[in-house]
């Protein structure tokens, strides 16, 4: 896929009027995400602009795309609006701090639709996994795989942003349920490979004592840090990655045990067409609309042979399998992979 490399407070338009003698599509797409060099976020924003293509009623989208927190966001947001967009979708980097932009924002009848984590202004729509669920189920996961007791890494994502509280709550509760599994060492990764890698490292040569590793989605390098340092593998717990359902799938026969816990970038399309359908009136959907994850682990054979069969060596590694969430999505596994936004 297309790499999303936006420079800091750009805003970049892709798509336009259709050729003359065709209908000319009417709306404007805005898009805002807040976390740049990341794969998931990457096939987010191409789920978008590939679910835009295919609504066939979408002129051009506009994405602001950069490293950045909560005032560069509401920043970027309010340059939306004056762009003139109809729908906007933003992966949100705060639950509470871009409330009163948003409501500027629907106050003007634009659509305005969270994705992946929650806002908590009641005039957005939130279109997410479940993350606490996504927490809860890779943790109990884990706490089954030590027979309830042991000691487990908790590798986390950005510090502060919904998605990461959700989950780690989500964990918290799970591990209520089991006393004798402690955390011994908890860490913020970005979600970024570098810094995992080189936590890892860190955590190897600590010696901290540790039975299982739960992480927000760092999954494949985690495991690549156990093959290159030559350690001894125990149960992990990632995401639908590639590369991890890969590792997943082959190298359980090296005593690799592990689980995915599904987390659709697609989400971003999914989120687009909700917005679509409000404002056309098409559909009405509740506010708040939570996936609920799967876990596909590697201890079965049916369950090697799911990951087997989910890996695909045209995505790229660091992206997630996943490349629609129905009845949301509509364009194709191709459309997804072009990157390509509405012509």
């Amino acid at each position: 896929m297309a790499a999303l490399m936006v420079g800091a407070f750009a805003l970049v338009a892709c798509g336009g009027s259709s050729p003359s003698g065709g209908t000319t599509t009417k709306y404007v797409v805005g898009v805002s995400n807040t976390l740049q060099g990341n794969g998931w976020r990457e096939e987010m924003i191409c789920s978008i602009k590939a679910q835009a293509k295919a609504s066939g009623v979408v002129s051009k989208v506009v994405i602001a795309n950069r490293n950045t927190d909560a005032a560069g966001q509401i920043a970027d947001i309010r340059n939306l609006i004056s762009s003139g967009a109809n729908v906007i979708v933003i992966n949100p980097s705060d639950r509470d701090a871009l409330n009163a932009v948003i409501k500027q924002a629907t106050d003007k009848g634009i659509v305005v639709v969270a994705v992946d984590q929650a806002v908590s202004e009641p005039s957005a729509y939130v279109v997410s996994n479940d993350q606490v669920a996504y927490g809860n189920l890779g943790a109990t996961w884990l706490a089954k795989q030590l027979n309830g007791k042991g000691n487990i890494i908790e590798m986390r994502g950005i510090n502060g942003v919904p998605a990461d509280t959700d989950r780690h709550q989500g964990l918290q509760a799970a591990l209520a349920a089991y006393p004798n599994i402690k955390v011994v060492k908890e860490t913020f990764t970005n979600w970024s490979l570098d810094p995992a890698a080189q936590q890892m490292k860190d955590i190897f040569s600590s010696g901290i004592q540790y039975d299982g590793i739960w992480t927000s989605g760092i999954d494949s390098t985690v495991v690549d840090q156990f093959q290159s340092s030559s350690k001894a593998f125990v149960p992990i717990v990632g995401a639908d990655n590639n590369k991890f359902v890969q590792e997943l799938a082959t190298l359980n026969t090296k005593g690799l045990k592990g689980a995915a816990v599904t987390n659709p970038p697609p989400i971003g399309g999914a989120g687009l067409a909700v917005g679509l359908a409000v404002l056309q009136k098409t559909h009405s959907y509740d506010h708040v609309i939570h996936l609920t994850p799967q876990v596909w682990d590697n201890t079965t054979s049916d369950g090697v042979a799911k990951l087997a069969s989910t890996y695909d060596s045209s995505l790229d590694p660091y992206y997630s399998v996943a490349f629609d969430v129905k009845p949301y999505t509509t364009y194709s596994k191709q459309d997804l992979i072009s990157c390509a936004g509405p012509s």
